[in-house]
């Protein structure tokens, strides 16, 4: 049951994100969210009742999220990029692509958000240690800091349960 989720919803029905049911029950009984919809074949049972799981519930009041700070990951470069170099300009595979310093560590550069690009193996290795101006060169996208989570999107819509497909957005 640990790996139970829940769809969490806005007041207005946009999925906002995915959320265990401890956290779930916890806002029910402060009264912070609806439940919307209840998976059929799964409970959650204390000593004297049995609950059915939400599957999909609904917050209750307007609020206002305080922006998270974005991890930093080689697979959130990658879906910040969209799996595209920021060189070439060609989409690869995951498995194709590498994370690539603007200004490499060998020169001083960090490893953050606004120093890091999606690189194919063949552009990072035609830039090796060097800035994309002394390696002749460009960028087509500046690095920046997403305030999104960007694997999140993409793994919700491969393991989305039928239950949820009503409230997410569908890729066309």
């Amino acid at each position: 049951m640990e790996s139970a989720r829940i769809l969490l919803l806005s007041p207005n029905y946009e999925p906002l994100e995915a959320i265990g049911w401890r956290k779930a029950m916890c806002l029910l009984s402060m009264g912070k969210i609806e439940i919307v919809e209840e998976y059929d074949d799964r409970q959650i049972r204390s000593v004297s009742v049995i609950f059915k799981m939400p599957a999909v519930v609904r917050l209750v009041n307007v609020f206002r999220r305080p922006k998270k700070r974005v991890r930093y990951r080689k697979q959130n470069v990658f879906a910040r990029d969209r799996w595209t170099c920021a060189f070439c300009g060609e989409k690869k595979s995951a498995s194709e692509l590498t994370v690539d310093h603007v200004v490499p560590r060998a020169q001083g550069g960090r490893t953050e958000w606004t120093n890091v690009v999606t690189a194919c193996g063949p552009c990072n290795l035609r830039k090796a240690d060097r800035t994309p101006a002394q390696a002749g060169m460009h960028l087509r996208f500046k690095p920046y800091q997403p305030d999104w989570v960007p694997v999140l999107s993409f793994q919700i819509k491969s393991e989305l349960p039928e239950i949820w497909k009503p409230y997410c957005y569908q890729a066309a």
